[in-house]
């Protein structure tokens, strides 16, 4: 959700905000996403910036009043769906599916809990008759930790039909205020709600002022996270739970708000480049430091070191392995050891949560608690992040035999994954706009594909180019529903993402600022454990492929897979690996000129690789592991393991080596030199 990429220039208002970094502009992302049928479980180069900037515009226009549109309308690119009588219904062979939603869904509004004080500390009502069980809570010491996270006091509160009590005054005084409230007259509290069953389903924060009586202050529930990290700028983000102005300080310079506002997006500019820079965020009477290392300047051959995960949901075991939607004990431990091996940045490249949700608000509540997970870490640097599978928000409808077809929420500019995608997390936009005007596309003139904003874009650090790419763009999970109401397979990259991607290595690849490039997307170009019914190979099957408006795309799977393949190794010679995830393991797979990469039975040609590239699988972050399986290039198959692993890259110069530890032992389990 953010208005510059690494501190260029930008156009900003309320409503539309657009970079101009020499790319593409693109607006806030929208989704298609189908589940499934029977339900189980850049830069073309500078001269064509102001013609994407006037489609974006365009575009965008629509959006800016929904208001407007009072009736909803199913996209051209779908067949056998429609609203009838207010309902939306799918309708093909035999099946007849009409809408439904998950009547109770837990949201993060109500989970959030409305706190007001008291004579003696807080009150809160989570609005959740329903809910019973237990609120920990406990000061965080701000000033004592690089990383403050809150101690829990030895008494926790009882829920009751969604109601709770914070003792402050005569239980949190003398030797258990740690923080000096009785002195300073403010403190913040983080408190845990767990259920009568022991489900952990949120951790939040809250700020008081007072010694009693008690008031509740305007608290930073989310952030300061640290974003778009360049040579000389920064975005920090951060949430507060009522309008409020916050002020950045840091370099002598002071940047704040516009205005009071719940959602914020600072830019911090003017700051040295590869330097440490303290900043303090305040907001109203509350205030902390933290600090952040700017980037070093493009081409730079500065020494840094870069981490890389994906698949955080939740995990198996209890505990905090399943907050509501991701394991949160996985995810600080990565966290925790990217910042001790002083990682510059960290990529991570999707299934941050288990979603497949049908309700906006139940959707933000998992997304608030993987950010949580890695807030202590993020106030210092950025993490960069992709679009997986499990981010995805959908409209449900079920036959009468309980079958169901899931479709994503549109209308995409305000409903869709994507766009909630976007708006969760501060990411580039300098991707391509959407696949709207492509050959397949029903209406040009209107509207009918998701946005690729901040889901498909690139990065630069000192030497390094980052490009992420989105392999669950528009996507149907079960291919047996494509052909019935279109969409797009897991994997398959569409037409409009490969063109942007043509460019963009082009201009890379004579970047001279530019020695290395690193790709990734959630999905395996190669999958061996857990995907290789799926992924990009689907058994060698190329007749999977994406459908729309009622026909099938001109290229199958495999036949993108090789034009994906010829980009990066034959077409590039600065590509060094392909970071995926998806298979909840880690492994290396080498991919060239030795690699079998095609089932037995292929008689369309074959993709002839003029040089090898590692694939590097690490779906490690704490979901539910998968043993290998057995593929064409089992053989080229190096490092397999389903311990939970981050893998880190040292980049030194042209030299890279790469070590991958295990976050729970600290053992090293990997390491090579990829260059």
């Amino acid at each position: 959700m953010t208005s510059e990429y690494q501190g260029k220039e930008v156009w900003e208002n309320e409503k539309v905000k657009v970079a101009k970094t020499g790319g593409f502009p693109v607006i806030r992302g929208q989704s298609f996403i189908l589940l499934n049928l029977f339900y189980s479980p850049m830069l073309p180069r500078p001269n064509t910036r102001s013609i994407h900037a006037i489609a974006m515009a365009i575009l965008v226009l629509g959006s800016l009043f929904p208001a407007c549109a009072q009736k909803l309308t199913v996209p051209a690119t779908h067949q056998n769906i429609a609203v009838k009588r207010g309902a939306l219904v799918a309708e093909f062979a035999d099946y007849k599916f009409e809408e439904s939603d998950n009547p109770n869904p837990l949201q993060l509004e109500a989970i959030r809990g409305a706190f007001t004080g008291t004579d003696t500390g807080l009150e809160v009502d989570f609005g959740l008759p329903g809910l019973n069980g237990t609120l920990y809570y406990g000061f965080i010491p701000f000033g004592d930790s690089k990383h403050p996270m809150p101690v829990y006091f030895k008494t926790p509160a009882n829920i009751v039909a969604g109601k709770a009590s914070i003792p402050i005054k005569g239980a949190l005084e003398g030797r258990y205020d740690m923080v000096g409230w009785a002195s300073k007259g403010i403190g913040t509290f983080g408190y845990r709600i767990v259920t009568d069953n022991g489900s952990i389903l949120y951790d939040g924060k809250i700020t008081f002022t007072g010694t009693g009586p008690f008031t509740v202050a305007p608290t930073v529930i989310e952030g300061p996270l640290v974003n778009l990290v360049g040579p000389d700028s920064a975005v920090i983000s951060f949430i507060t739970q009522v309008p409020a102005v916050g002020t950045i300080h840091v370099g002598g310079q002071a940047f704040a708000d516009a205005q009071a506002r719940t959602h914020h997006e600072i830019i911090v500019r003017n700051l040295a480049s590869d330097n440490e820079h303290e900043y303090t965020l305040t907001v109203d009477e509350w205030s902390n430091s933290y600090s952040l290392r700017t980037a070093p300047e493009a081409g730079s051959k500065t020494a840094f070191t870069f981490a890389y995960a994906s698949d955080s949901r939740n995990g198996q075991g209890g505990g905090e392995r399943d907050l509501y939607g991701t394991n949160f004990y996985i995810v600080k431990k990565i966290m925790a050891l990217a910042k001790q091996q002083n990682a510059a940045f960290f990529q991570f490249s999707g299934d941050m949560i288990n979603g497949y949700l049908t309700d906006l608000g139940e959707m933000e509540l998992e997304y608030a608690n993987w950010k949580r997970a890695i807030e202590p870490f993020s106030h210092y640097f950025p993490v960069y992040i992709a679009m997986g599978n499990h981010e995805a928000l959908s409209r449900t409808m079920i036959d009468k035999e309980g079958r169901s077809v899931s479709v994503d929420r549109f209308p995409y500019a305000t409903q869709s994954a994507e766009y909630v995608f976007g708006q969760q997390f501060t990411l580039p936009t300098n991707g391509p706009l959407s696949e709207d005007g492509q050959s397949y596309d029903p209406n040009p003139d209107i509207q009918d594909f998701p946005s690729y904003a901040e889901n498909v874009y690139w990065y630069q650090h000192g030497n390094v180019a980052v490009v992420v790419l989105n392999s669950n763009y528009w996507y149907t999970p079960t291919t047996s529903a494509i052909k019935a109401v279109g969409g797009n397979p897991h994997a398959y990259l569409m037409d409009g993402q490969m063109e942007w991607l043509t460019g963009t290595l082009a201009w890379m690849e004579e970047d001279s600022t530019i020695d290395h490039i690193f790709m990734t997307q959630h999905t395996p170009a190669f999958p061996n454990g857990g995907h290789v019914r799926d992924d990009m190979w689907y058994a060698g099957n190329n007749d999977i492929r994406a459908w729309v408006a009622g026909k099938p795309v001109s290229k199958g799977i495999i036949e993108r897979r090789d034009e994906y393949l010829d980009l990066m190794i034959n077409k590039s010679s600065k590509v060094r690996a392909m970071l995926t995830g998806d298979e909840h393991n880690y492994a290396r797979t080498e991919v060239g000129p030795e690699t079998n990469i095609y089932p037995d039975n292929w008689f369309m040609p074959k993709l002839s690789m003029s040089r090898s590239i590692w694939q590097i699988n690490n779906g490690a972050a704490g979901a539910p592991y998968y043993a290998q399986e057995q593929t064409p290039w089992s053989n080229m198959v190096q490092g397999f393991t389903t311990q939970n692993a981050l893998v880190l890259f040292d980049v030194e110069g042209d030299s890279i080596k790469v070590r991958v530890l295990n976050p729970d032992t600290l053992e090293e389990v990997d390491g090579f030199t990829l260059r």
